[in-house]
């Protein structure tokens, strides 16, 4: 599964691209609580098929209301109109949050761009799918749209004259093994919008993989990680037990951009692991900073599709810059269970 934003421009330009009309929906703006941060979007074809999300869904039924052949006020069909922007907010009453379903409190305001141009569309998924950096740049007086590359991400500017989105490619996760645990993780990741690779030179274990949607790779897993090109989106986790597969897949990620690379284990086993690279590998305390384990936040966890939760639940965290206390690691808590039952 790609991700959502991914999703909604696909589906918009096939919309287009097909002469249907269609709208691009954009959360600007937000006060109070939200169902749906800044940035998020939403398309709507003329005849009320949706993708993606602003809120829980109750604005997505006025929009379909409003704007497309699928509903009518008194008889009268209301079509996507063809002119500049417009801007829509929901939620200013009480009464009116109670109406679309939003938090006590909670205000969402939108910039609705009608019949967004396919061929610009196109060019915006085609930067995506080669793993570039876009921001979509939008006058609202008018509806012209810039494309322009970006090397950091940046937030959603609206400064009453121009909206600036940026969009990036999808996330991706590199898994090294694929095991019972990697089925489960490689399923978790998927429905939260990874592209996932798995990679196992071993016939045995390729040969059980149940799980479509991912790309199986066959090579060694440290030149899979060099060919993989793995940059800040992307996450790598070793999940093999063998050190012969993970630790030179581990140091070719640590070089990289990452902004996730990890190993399952236990704690003896990674306080092995590090040794070894120390030892073996030139690598010292600091270069090995960056490199997670025992994965995951401390849920108790003993069975596969557990260990997977507490595993992608780090992953997003990580992902999405929520820092994490430290008796949520694995270690830590798990080194105070030792201490309190000594």
């Amino acid at each position: 599964m790609e991700n959502l934003d991914l999703t909604v421009l696909r589906t918009l330009h096939g919309w287009r691209a097909a002469g249907q009309s269609a709208l691009l929906a954009t959360v600007v703006r937000t006060w109070g609580s939200s169902p749906r941060p800044v940035g998020s979007t939403m398309a709507l074809c003329e005849s009320g098929a949706v993708v993606g999300s602003v809120s829980g869904g109750c604005i997505e039924d006025d929009l379909i209301y409003r704007y497309s052949h699928a509903t009518t006020r008194d008889g009268v069909t209301h079509d996507i109109p063809k002119g500049p922007p417009e801007r829509l907010v929901y939620g200013v009453s009480a009464d009116e949050a109670h109406r679309f379903g939003l938090p006590c409190g909670g205000t969402l305001e939108l910039v609705l761009e009608f019949n967004p141009d396919p061929s610009l569309l196109k060019t915006l998924i085609d930067a995506l799918a080669q793993g570039h950096l876009v921001q979509r740049r939008t006058e609202l007086a008018t509806g012209r749209v810039s494309l322009h590359p970006v090397v950091p991400p940046a937030p959603l500017v609206d400064d009453g004259k121009w909206l600036h989105n940026t969009f990036g490619p999808e996330y991706r996760m590199l898994l090294i093994g694929a095991g019972q645990l990697t089925e489960y993780l490689a399923t978790m990741a998927l429905f939260s919008g990874f592209a996932v690779t798995v990679c196992d030179p071993r016939e045995e274990y390729r040969n059980s993989w149940s799980v479509a949607g991912v790309t199986l790779l066959t090579g060694m897993p440290d030149d899979v990680v060099r060919a993989f090109q793995v940059d800040r989106r992307s996450c790598v986790i070793a999940l093999t037990h063998d050190p012969k597969l993970d630790d030179l897949a581990l140091l070719e990620a640590l070089g990289s951009d990452a902004f996730y690379v990890g190993a399952i284990g236990s704690r003896r086993n990674n306080q092995a692991r590090r040794a070894r690279l120390i030892e073996h590998f030139e690598q010292t305390e600091a270069s090995l900073a960056h490199l997670r384990g025992p994965i995951g936040i401390y849920i108790g966890s003993k069975t596969p599709p557990e260990i997977a939760v507490s595993v992608m639940a780090e992953v997003l965290a990580v992902k999405n810059g929520v820092p994490l206390p430290p008796s949520m690691a694995v270690e830590a808590a798990k080194e105070t269970d030792t201490i309190k039952t000594a």
